[in-house]
């Protein structure tokens, strides 16, 4: 774990920080055999990161198709599902019926918190009947943490940037408005502005018009 904690400390991509928590429950978890994560994205839809196997696209999948299974109600509503085995699961019928054809048998899922947002669920899957107990729960929870802060931050870095760019663009619109209309910065913000109410358009938007059309 302490390894872990470590890589938020360092410049690595979202993605690598995901894969090595995957990594780690196979290594952390005796009874886990098939790893990854089914995230948010910014459209609200699912997405498969992460997985230890090719295996976590195919179980997602049906999730999704079925909207149903213990990834999606972890992304969704409970902190912990734990699944003792898909013979006896009566929660997913459509799900369990399905990944017991590809030889599953139990599941883990955990979900994950950025702030007051949920960004999914951490998932373990295990091709034994009762492979998981309340150390595993108590194990998956950490990395589940772990990963959760790992989004946070990347989160925070997108809209950093994102802050930036807009700071950026409004900056240029302005100067642009300050030499066409011979006006002072806060005059010129002012104009934007109340193009922007007028408009009913984002005043970055209204930025990205204005140096689009400034010839």
């Amino acid at each position: 774990m302490a390894e872990l904690a470590r890589t938020l400390a360092v410049p690595l991509r979202l993605d690598e920080v995901l894969a090595g928590v995957s990594r780690t429950v196979l290594e952390v978890l005796p009874g886990a055999q098939a790893a990854g994560f089914l995230l948010f994205t910014k459209a609200e839809k699912f997405e498969t990161h992460a997985p230890t196997t090719e295996v976590m696209f195919t179980i997602d999948a049906l999730q999704i198709e079925y909207g149903e299974g213990p990834c999606m109600e972890a992304a969704l509503d409970e902190l912990i599902v734990r699944t003792d085995d898909f013979e006896q699961e009566q929660r997913w019928p459509r799900f369990s019926a399905a990944v017991l054809k590809m030889g599953l048998r139990s599941a883990l899922s955990f979900k994950l918190y950025t702030s007051h947002r949920n960004a999914g669920a951490l998932n373990i899957f295990s091709y034994e009947p009762h492979a998981f107990g309340p150390e595993d729960e108590a194990q998956g929870q950490v990395l589940a943490a772990h990963a959760a802060a790992a989004i946070l931050a990347s989160r925070q870095g997108e809209q950093l940037q994102s802050a930036l760019n807009s700071r950026d663009l409004i900056g240029q619109a302005k100067g642009i408005i300050m030499e066409r209309f011979n006006v002072d910065a806060v005059r010129a913000f002012e104009m934007l502005r109340e193009l922007s109410q007028t408009s009913n358009v984002k005043l970055v938007e209204i930025a990205q018009q204005v140096i689009d059309k400034r010839g």
